[in-house]
């Protein structure tokens, strides 16, 4: 009975030992969540990046649309080989 006894220890003791001390244990899964939590991180600031990189892109499309618009209906501009045509309203 205290073979069986002394031996039951003996593989919790292993066990534990194990667990904390292992290739698996409890150290390596703290430091694989500090680099986790480090990688989050440096996901967070590439997509904020990326998103302020899509509004700029935004804004230049609409920006260069807003200046051929302009260009268009104020100064009467028109593309090659584009044809102007202009309705006027006023009767005679």
């Amino acid at each position: 009975m205290r073979f069986i006894s002394f031996a039951l220890i003996a593989l919790i003791v292993l066990v534990h030992v194990e667990l904390w001390f292992g290739s698996s244990g409890v150290s390596r899964m703290l430091e694989l969540q500090t680099k986790l939590e480090q990688q989050k991180a440096v996901n967070d600031e590439a997509r904020r990046r990326n998103e302020q990189l899509a509004a700029e892109v935004n804004d230049l499309v609409e920006g260069l649309e807003m200046v051929e618009e302009k260009a268009r209906y104020d100064l009467g501009m028109v593309k090659r080989d584009e044809i102007l045509v202009q309705l006027s309203t006023s009767a005679k």
